[in-house]
């Protein structure tokens, strides 16, 4: 999202999801927004680049869903149980995220189409 400030207005206001966190992620080269719904979120991202991998995604694609993620409560093994049903990943081993999390991402070749993401929470959160 070009705008992070519009699009919080708009879920914010039009969904009335609170906002619960902001960060600055240098290593991912984004601003990330957490948005609540249920007991989930909605991630908001903005590149702090054009050369930044979002800034190329959003550059190629245009504004809309960059990708999905799911929570794990070990990362390295879901990794190696991802990596043995044969599924590859974009990450051989985790790397920081949001709030202190581990993150990995899954090739979209091997789900859908879609970029997907797994989450191991700092502290398991």
């Amino acid at each position: 999202m070009a705008d992070i400030e519009a699009g919080i207005a708009l879920y914010q206001d039009s969904f009335e999801m609170e906002l619960s966190h902001r960060e600055t992620v240098e290593s991912q080269g984004v601003e990330a927004v957490l948005l609540d719904v249920g007991e989930g979120h909605v991630e908001l991202l903005v590149p702090l680049g054009p050369e930044t991998a979002v800034g190329k995604f959003l550059a190629s694609r245009g504004p809309g869903l960059h990708h999905i993620a799911y929570a794990v409560k070990d990362i390295d093994a879901a990794l190696a149980w991802v990596s043995a049903a044969g599924i590859e990943t974009i990450d051989a081993k985790p790397r920081p995220g949001i709030r202190d999390s581990r993150v990995a991402f899954l090739s979209p070749r091997f789900t859908g189409g879609v970029l997907t993401e797994i989450v191991e929470p700092a502290g398991g959160n």
